[in-house]
């Protein structure tokens, strides 16, 4: 009983607003600013064209000014008109988050500058300027305490050493797939990796132990944000269903749902002022030089039967990324 009162309080320090980290005036703006033209051609190509931003939001992501956006937008021929038509057969479109719009509607205070570092947005079927922003990792906890937190809210435990851990970036692979590694100060290393296909996105996260104690209580947060999900983003739980590992929500009519896994779940909810879907796993323990590795699923469906659809994923291979 002891326990679980601890794991009940130590959630409550992130999902609720108390004793919160304060945004630092002195920081710096929360932008990237692309190097040459070929990462400027894709970071303006991801937002105009998919993530339809305005050029002030362009503008908090990247840090250029109003001139330079224009006059890149002009040079680089991007425009909502030249936007590519995809694929029929195309498998869903999944790109990394670019930042620079908060991917949250409220409980702002409880993501001070998130970092795009593990966002992945993957956009329906049905709307192609309709997306969920997918956090992998948003967090995770061990023994040790928080370990790692993708935005800034309660204290990390490098924060509470003074230690700023480095951006990062997705690896963008030929294949469509997405990867990212970071490696701790104390050695411990955790990625994800990201492969849309057309029914659904597997998704992979590891964790490998490069400290000389036994890694326990290694619990995770994946965040599935549903802001630009039209029709999804009302701040309630009224419309989700929570089956673990299955979580999903419904559009108002009932006939379209997101839908979002992970094995080892531990925790399936939803934060209904983000709001959001969390089917939160928890790595096994994990020795010095070991690694652990957790699998996930997220997709789309149209129907009424939601039941019927998480039994029908239960019988094919989303657990593993080789299939």
């Amino acid at each position: 009983m002891l326990t679980h009162f601890r794991f009940i309080c130590v959630v409550l320090a992130i999902i609720a607003p108390a004793a919160p980290v304060r945004a630092d005036e002195t920081a710096p703006e929360n932008f990237r600013t692309p190097v040459g033209d070929a990462e400027l051609r894709y970071w303006l190509q991801n937002m105009v064209w998919y993530h339809n931003f305005s050029n002030a939001e362009i503008a908090d992501a990247t840090g250029l000014s109003e001139a330079e956006i224009q006059s890149s937008l002009k040079r680089l021929r991007i425009s909502a008109e030249t936007k590519p038509q995809r694929r029929a057969e195309a498998p869903l479109l999944t790109l990394p988050y670019p930042g620079g719009r908060h991917p949250r509607i409220g409980f702002l205070e409880g993501a001070i500058r998130p970092q795009r570092d593990t966002k992945i947005s993957v956009f329906t079927p049905w709307d192609d300027h309709s997306y969920v922003v997918a956090d992998i990792p948003e967090a995770i906890w061990s023994n040790l305490g928080l370990t790692y937190l993708a935005h800034t809210h309660v204290p990390t435990i490098w924060e509470a050493q003074g230690i700023e851990l480095k951006p990062l970036e997705w690896n963008r692979r030929k294949d469509g797939t997405f990867d990212m590694t970071r490696k701790l100060p104390n050695g411990i290393a955790f990625g994800a990796k990201i492969m849309p296909g057309r029914n659904g996105v597997k998704m992979e996260l590891w964790l490998e132990n490069g400290t000389k104690e036994t890694l326990s209580d290694l619990r995770v947060q994946n965040c599935v944000m549903l802001k630009a999900a039209v029709g999804f983003n009302e701040q309630t739980n009224d419309n989700k269903v929570f089956s673990k590992p299955f979580c999903a929500a419904r559009n108002a009519a009932g006939d379209r749902w997101i839908i979002t896994a992970w094995d080892h779940c531990h925790r399936p909810w939803g934060n209904t002022r983000c709001p959001c879907l969390h089917s939160d796993p928890k790595f096994p323990d994990c020795a010095p030089g070991e690694k652990r590795m957790l699998y996930g699923w997220l997709s789309f469906y149209e129907g009424t039967e939601i039941e019927a659809e998480f039994e029908r994923l239960r019988k094919v291979s989303w657990l593993r990324m080789s299939d």
